[in-house]
């Protein structure tokens, strides 16, 4: 009976350490918003990218992804396409339970029927160019480095344009 009271304090502890230990790691980054207004964030992105002469690069997705939060990551921590994505105007549009943005996904012709993450290309004028099931970008248990350099610089506003 006192091994089973031991265990039980052991058990006890380690859960009480554990609670402690999340509770003292910062929350993840928010990469996607819920709350956001996908339509207003994309009229924005439209007005920036006509008077910058850029295309719209839309990531489609949830916090809830670990595919898209690593897609997120990988674009971050890479110099070269962190660059690259300077070509564009970023926009993130999130779909999840709270918020499924259903009118602005079905005015870019449903692009989560691919899974997520995924990725819309729109030209300046807010018209719709290019969608990306990023699965083709993918590499093990991550991303291509030159598939998805590939697909950025396939797609900017002076490779289009010329």
């Amino acid at each position: 009976m006192k091994s089973f009271w031991f265990l039980l304090l052991f058990f006890i502890a380690g859960l009480q350490t554990r609670a402690q230990n999340q509770a003292s790691k910062p929350p993840a980054a928010k990469v996607y918003h819920p709350e956001a207004n996908a339509k207003q964030e994309l009229d924005q992105a439209k007005k920036k990218a006509a008077k910058e002469k850029k295309h719209i690069i839309v990531f489609i997705g949830g916090n809830w992804c670990p595919w898209c939060m690593r897609l997120d990551r990988f674009m971050k921590e890479n110099d070269s396409l962190h660059t690259l994505l300077e070509e564009y105007e970023v926009v993130h549009i999130n779909y999840s339970k709270e918020n499924k943005n259903e009118a602005v996904l079905n005015a870019l012709q449903r692009p989560q029927r691919f899974g997520f993450p995924v990725i819309v290309i729109l030209n300046q004028k807010g018209q719709q160019i290019m969608t990306q099931n990023t699965s083709f970008l993918e590499e093990g248990k991550g991303y291509n480095t030159e598939k998805v350099a590939a697909f950025l610089k396939s797609w900017t506003y002076n490779i289009i344009n010329k």
